[in-house]
């Protein structure tokens, strides 16, 4: 005969149920609240921006949380977009961006736009939203502001995301020469033994280093001679390319860096021959650690014909499946990842070739 007395079970079950709004209630107004999301800093003067970013774990051991809300323990690329025009390839950075599910989640954007611009500068929308655009300020070619942006664009993405492992420095006239699944594999190498294990001492920048140029001695001396000495004597001087791929380590040991950085924001004499961005990173990471750096970097530049300083442009009659694969064709270790200068009316055809040559590695 089966008994129909109560469960012994039925009076817990009710206090339980009872108490539930008491516990929602303590956890709410006693407990410590979530700690709250990492915002990119606004109004921090330069110093104040480099010093706080200098003084974050290079190597974070804890789980990685980005202001955006990711607790993904993968490393991700930071790109750094160094601009005063409107970002004229955002479509296709966009679709470099999004073009397969595997780049979700892997990687941070930063724009430093400058603001004192005639035409301001637009929004693009979509991966490139308002959040992204950090505090710029002016920047003017062959002088030490385009150090001082390029060195505010990493402090943001420090201060950001501590799963940032790479910082890409890119201008608006770049674009991408291979899929964004192809350049992240290459940077990290990775396999499904090493994704735990972040470290980043196994990696290594990918930044140009020359010390064999015929005009280094006017570049040295832009400033007055031998201004530089002692902090940097001319057989430590070099030169590379404005755009570069850091480690995260390198990245905080330049914004830890004060020395250099007070010769190189010096005035120059003989503007013809200063180009601050092209000497002051190669030559500072040259000087601590040059083991560390590939010598070379990955965005291909076509210097032949080059005007007054600038590289060659390239507009769409030059355009063709042919002109990509041999852009991405490097002397080195990697391939090409990027590729500058390209005129604004190239976007359309490169538009149509983007899927069936561009990211099609």
């Amino acid at each position: 005969m089966i008994s129909s007395s109560p469960s012994p079970w039925l009076p817990t079950l009710l206090l339980l149920t009872l108490s539930l709004p008491i516990l929602f209630f303590f956890a709410s107004h006693i407990l410590p609240p979530p700690p709250p999301p990492i915002s990119l800093p606004d109004e921090l003067d330069d110093l104040t921006l480099f010093r706080r970013a200098s003084t974050v774990d290079s190597q974070p051991t804890h789980k990685p949380k980005s202001r955006l809300g990711s607790t993904n323990r993968k490393p991700k690329i930071a790109f750094l977009f160094l601009t005063n025009t409107n970002l004229q390839f955002a479509p296709l950075w966009e679709k470099f961006f999004n073009g397969n599910q595997s780049s979700l989640n892997l990687f941070n954007i930063y724009v430093h736009a400058d603001p004192t611009v005639k035409t301001k500068i637009e929004i693009p929308g979509g991966v490139f939203t308002k959040d992204r655009f950090i505090a710029g300020k002016a920047t003017h070619r062959g002088t030490a502001s385009l150090i001082a942006a390029a060195r505010r664009l990493i402090a943001n993405a420090i201060l950001d995301d501590p799963s940032n492992q790479f910082f890409t420095l890119i201008s608006q006239h770049c674009i991408p020469l291979h899929s964004f699944r192809y350049l992240y594999n290459t940077l990290f190498e990775l396999n499904t033994h090493q994704v735990a294990e972040l470290r980043g001492l196994k990696y290594k920048s990918f930044i140009e280093i020359i010390d064999q140029d015929p005009n280094l001695w006017d570049r040295y001396n832009a400033r007055g001679k031998n201004v530089m000495v002692p902090e940097v004597k001319f057989d430590e001087f070099r030169v590379g390319s404005q755009f570069f791929t850091l480690t995260r380590r390198h990245a905080i040991m330049v914004l830890k860096e004060r020395k250099l950085w007070k010769k190189f924001r010096l005035p120059c004499l003989r503007p013809q021959s200063c180009y601050p961005e092209e000497h002051y990173f190669s030559t500072f990471l040259s000087m601590v650690d040059l083991d560390g750096c590939t010598g070379y970097t990955l965005t291909r530049v076509n210097w032949t014909d080059s005007v007054n300083g600038h590289p060659h442009t390239y507009y769409p009659n030059e355009l063709s499946s042919e002109l990509i694969y041999n852009l991405r064709k490097s002397d080195f270790v990697q391939p090409y990842m990027f590729a500058r200068k390209f005129s604004p009316d190239c976007l359309d055809p490169l538009m149509e070739m983007a899927d069936k040559v561009i990211f099609r590695d």
